[in-house]
């Protein structure tokens, strides 16, 4: 079963930028609850125990408001310009037999054999699609490495995934490989004395025309 943390939130009424960066400023986050046709409710929530949360791969939380609990999913987690610190949060109500469509990370497990035959892993996908209960969401996807050998690749749709969970991703995208890189060779410094390249479109430089009345000025026969 899905991994599920509990979350002490209150209502919000005081709404809008200024409100929201005065309750950042106490560590308190703002975000709302909506779905299953009920009305959307702004609250607020404790920002520490959400960062931990997330950092943890947690997707499902109980909200408990006003002394009632309900289950509801991370929706979308809105970051500052920086993409560090969380300024707003969405969460989704949803029942524990509904099917949801989440994104959670993926993770390599174990050693490649095909690194000491020169190989580097490169993982291109960190995380995945997926669609699943609400009650078996993973805290991540784990990638078996350990038979890799050079050359060898994974896709998604080599991926080990539960029966009850289905990857929504394209089957043949590259989660993650093992390769040689090849190095470039250094370019080879030009040899000593080779002639300079021929500038097209140069001007050959011309003679300077003799002076006028100078020797080309033809001189006049004698008389006799």
């Amino acid at each position: 079963m899905a991994h599920t943390t509990q979350l002490q939130v209150q209502s919000r009424t005081a709404l809008g930028s200024r409100s929201n960066r005065r309750l950042r400023r106490t560590g308190v986050l703002p975000g709302v609850i909506y779905g299953h046709k009920q009305a959307i409710v702004p609250i607020t929530l404790p920002g520490k125990e959400l960062a931990l949360a997330l950092d943890h791969g947690t997707h499902l939380f109980d909200l408990n408001l006003d002394g009632q609990s309900e289950k509801a999913l991370i929706k979308e987690v809105q970051y500052d310009h920086l993409g560090k610190e969380i300024i707003h949060v969405d969460f989704t109500r949803v029942s524990l037999d509904e099917r949801v469509r989440v994104t959670v990370s993926l993770e390599l497990k174990g050693e490649a054999p095909g690194e000491k035959d020169g190989g580097v892993v490169q993982q291109i996908l960190n995380e995945i699609e997926i669609e699943c209960l609400v009650t078996e969401i993973p805290d991540s996807v784990l990638v078996d490495i350990s038979g890799m050998a050079l050359d060898a690749e994974i896709r998604v749709k080599d991926l080990k995934l539960p029966e009850n969970i289905k990857a929504l991703a394209e089957k043949e995208q590259m989660v993650v490989s093992c390769h040689t890189i090849e190095e470039e060779a250094p370019a080879e410094p030009a040899a000593e004395g080779a002639a300079e390249p021929e500038v097209i479109g140069r001007k050959v430089e011309e003679a300077p025309a003799p002076a006028a009345g100078a020797a080309a000025e033809k001189k006049a026969p004698e008389k006799k």
